[in-house]
């Protein structure tokens, strides 16, 4: 590889911070996405004349971006206006009984305990050290390695981690290791849901997914203009630093030349060379022939019941009263077994779903706008978009059964038809093609189910990958992650094939 052209199909985050971080190093990069903007599931749509986030709306390690910044050349601040949460998010299951998280963990603790008694913010405290356990454990010997094995997480985990790794019971469920830690199991069922943050079951899904109350406990920052413009700010970087991004372009084909990708199609029949390919794209679509038989040879397929968990969402321009909205909150269902398996089981919408309400229009404290403002609702639905579309009655059922929910939690909620958009399993099957609408790749479900996530080298020669299927998985950071991570695999490769680009090789990605 002489010239460092890189093609870099999909302009999600994955895609996008790697092409700034390769563009950055002065590769001729590339960006091809058949949407007319970047950002991929961090979307934004316009509702009842205004724009708001309908995709990921929490954003955590931020270590992540202040280093792709870093590498970049450039200084987080200097570019987006961040401001750390000082409630976490406001759980409810009635109208009488509520419970904030909040960033200082005293706090939290305080609050858990005149919640559920003060056994029980005792065992929050021990649970939370068991979760920076679990972090510092994986976060370089799995989060930050290309293609971690369960051998090569034993080697690195050194024995304090191992410790921590075998104290969680690493091989059973998230559900039963929450039984060990708290005796509410409306608790329970609070931190249970830490598993949906990889679109998988608690039921199902590893117990070392609680380190997630570590992440959050590290902050949560509200990005200043929504969440969209974190896509955007990377895109105009990637930009300044001689990325080139083709919007409104889809890849038809990557083409495979001696053994190795070598080019991709367009749609519209233009060929692209490169000298190496990072995807963007859900790996099964290229494994289900979406870019071609021959390349399609080289990636693993994720079956249907692999899948990850949809959603339907309702982005709306509302009115609300009653239940104070914080920016997070999390209204809960009185049978959380039943809706997963509603869920999993199923191929059904829950019949008395958990409801997730992001309030855009709130500041860390909580306050909001006189009149209507811009939530979006989330509801869990089943990966089930390329088999069936659920019909408009449906759909609007579901919007009744949620808003139902929050009224029984005290929340009154008076959508307008006008001012209200859904989206369902079928919708995010067509934005994002071979997923069946599941949002976060393969679930995690099992306890070798994150080793199953294929690393940023594909076994195609000078094809990698980035995104949410693939290592370290799904969310926000983890993506940008796996950007970091397809970067240092291409410039080392890059690196060991070409004698004329030495100064290409980058200072380090250590995790630090």
């Amino acid at each position: 590889m002489d010239t460092g052209r890189i093609v870099v199909i999909g302009a999600g985050i994955g895609g996008l911070v790697s092409a700034l971080l390769l563009a950055a190093r002065g590769l001729d990069v590339t960006v091809v996405d058949q949407a007319a903007t970047p950002g991929g599931k961090m979307r934004e749509v316009a509702v009842g004349g205004r724009r708001l986030d309908a995709g990921p709306t929490v954003m955590t390690m931020r270590w992540v971006f202040d280093r792709v910044f870093t590498e970049a050349g450039a200084q987080l601040d200097d570019h987006l206006t961040l401001t750390p949460a000082s409630i976490l998010a406001r759980h409810a299951w009635s109208e009488n009984e509520r419970l904030d998280l909040f960033a200082d963990r005293a706090a939290s603790a305080d609050a858990i305990a005149a919640f559920a008694g003060p056994a029980e913010g005792r065992n929050y405290l021990a649970f939370c050290d068991q979760a920076r356990g679990l972090h510092d454990a994986l976060k370089d010997s799995f989060m930050a390695r290309e293609r971690p094995s369960l051998l090569g997480l034993v080697q690195h985990a050194g024995i304090a981690g191992l410790r921590q790794l075998w104290g969680a019971s690493p091989f059973g469920t998230l559900w039963d290791a929450l039984g060990n830690s708290f005796q509410d199991p409306r608790l329970r069922q609070l931190f249970g849901r830490y598993a949906t943050y990889c679109g998988s079951s608690p039921f199902a899904a590893p117990a070392t997914l609680m380190l997630v109350a570590h992440v959050e406990q590290e902050g949560v920052w509200l990005v200043e203009g929504g969440m969209h413009r974190l896509a955007r700010t990377l895109a105009a970087l990637a930009e300044a630093k001689g990325a080139t991004l083709r919007y409104g372009e889809a890849v038809s084909e990557i083409l495979v030349e001696g053994g190795r990708a070598a080019s991709v199609r367009l749609a519209g029949g233009e060929v692209l060379q490169a000298d190496a390919i990072v995807s963007n794209a859900d790996v099964n679509a290229i494994a289900i022939g979406r870019f071609g038989r021959e390349a399609s040879r080289h990636a693993p397929p994720t079956r249907p019941t692999q899948r990850s968990l949809s959603a339907v969402t309702f982005a709306m321009v509302a009115r609300s009263s009653g239940f104070p909205l914080q920016r997070h909150n999390v209204f809960f269902s009185n049978d959380y077994a039943a809706e997963f398996e509603a869920i999993f089981r199923q191929d059904r919408l829950p019949g008395e779903p958990t409801v997730y309400v992001c309030a855009q229009d709130r500041d860390e404290s909580g306050h909001g706008p006189d009149g209507p403002e811009r939530l979006l609702v989330l509801v869990n639905a089943p990966p089930c978009g390329d088999r069936a579309r659920f019909p408009p009655e449906e759909i609007e059922s579901c919007l009744h059964r949620s808003l139902a929910r929050l009224a029984q939690c005290g929340l009154a909620v008076s959508p307008q038809p006008e001012a209200t958009l859904a989206t369902q399993p079928a919708d995010w099957e067509a934005l994002f093609p071979a997923t069946g609408g599941g949002l976060y790749g393969r679930s995690t479900h099992g306890a070798m189910a994150s080793f199953e996530r294929p690393g940023s080298r594909s076994r195609l020669p000078g094809l990698y990958w980035t995104g949410g299927s693939v290592h370290p998985g799904p969310g926000v950071p983890m993506v940008a992650l796996s950007g970091l991570l397809a970067v240092q695999s291409l410039m080392a490769d890059l690196a060991s094939t070409s004698r004329s680009r030495p100064a290409a090789m980058p200072g380090g990605m250590s995790t630090r």
